[in-house]
């Protein structure tokens, strides 16, 4: 059974009859202000995707590591990694991404789910982190992961971390210290960059995680097209730069408007917030009626809010929030 996500537009469309066009989808938590997409080389889409294209060396040095494995998004790492490991015991946090849930027990192994304090402690053989946590945000240091990974690793352990909204704040990253036996990352660029469509993540681990995993996923994961784009966003530091220091202003701002209505979140990344409240599925339903989309949580009750993306959404979402009776 396929999990439910962000950016359900058409479906959201049809349910409160507003027009897709109509709608400003907050509901995602990847960026609005994408980075840009030049024109396609002239016979682009004639070549298969070559593997010393220069996307990888881009890669490499957009992470500050050595090996890593491109992949059609980190989805698609997520669903294949519980078929290189025998049946074990997984611990994940309570509140997490249910996509990494949903896969390792698909694959049959023994899924724990605990708070994000225990599952530092965690006596699972595998160890799966979301850092920073979608949609929590909680962030885990770096000292508090390295010292699991090695508690991990003396037992033949594995820790996986899944840094999907890291971009925004690299310096907490894992990337850096991969390859590590015992330690897979994984980076996608459908959020910081806005290029959810283009489908391109990547593995970081050491090699007998990375052969074992291209060889199961099979040639060609990523289309010639999407190489390209991923290899020149990936070296627009100018870009970056520009756009963390954007994301910081925005974050705060979002932070700000949510607090002062009354929904001050309980967390948040340079991407979106993250709103606790009782009556979430009530707020969500009014702001749906208006054509602002939300992302709606059952445990606990809440809703993430991603950015919006002009001054008139800005406004948009301020007026809604102001409106709402509680």
């Amino acid at each position: 059974m396929a999990l439910e996500h962000g950016g359900r537009v058409h479906a959201a469309a049809k349910r409160y009859g507003i027009p897709e066009n109509a709608w400003l989808d907050l509901s995602t938590g990847i960026n609005p202000d994408a980075w840009p997409v030049p024109a396609l080389p002239v016979g682009i889409w004639q070549h298969l995707p070559q593997d010393d294209d220069g996307l990888i060396d881009a890669a490499c040095n957009y992470y500050g590591t050595t090996h890593l494995l491109p992949v059609a998004g980190s989805q698609a790492a997520i669903g294949a990694l519980p078929e290189l490991r025998k049946h074990c015991t997984v611990a994940l946090a309570q509140t997490a991404y249910a996509e990494h849930e949903h896969a390792w027990r698909q694959h049959g192994h023994q899924v724990f789910c605990v708070s994000d304090e225990e599952i530092l402690q965690s006596t699972a053989e595998v160890v799966v982190i979301v850092n920073p946590n979608n949609p929590t945000g909680r962030l885990y240091s770096i000292s508090e992961l390295l010292a699991l990974h090695e508690r991990l690793v003396q037992c033949s352990g594995l820790l996986v971390v899944d840094e999907a909204f890291m971009d925004a704040t690299p310096e907490q990253s894992l990337a850096p210290f991969c390859p590590r036996v015992g330690l897979i990352v994984l980076r996608s660029l459908g959020k910081f960059f806005g290029l959810a469509g283009a489908r391109v993540g990547f593995v970081l681990a050491a090699e007998n995680i990375l052969q074992p995993l291209a060889e199961l996923l099979g040639p060609w994961p990523i289309a010639t097209p999407a190489r390209h784009v991923a290899k020149l966003a990936m070296a627009d530091r100018v870009w970056h730069e520009n756009t963390r220091k954007d994301l910081r202003v925005a974050s705060l701002r979002l932070s700000g408007m949510l607090t002062r209505y009354g929904f001050a979140p309980a967390g948040g990344s340079g991407l979106f917030q993250w709103v606790k409240c009782l009556d979430a599925s009530s707020v969500h339903q009014t702001l749906a009626k208006q054509g602002i989309l939300t992302r709606l949580f059952d445990a606990p009750a809440s809703l993430r809010f991603g950015m919006p993306s002009s001054e008139d959404n800005w406004a948009r979402l301020d007026v809604a929030l102001s409106g709402i009776k509680r």
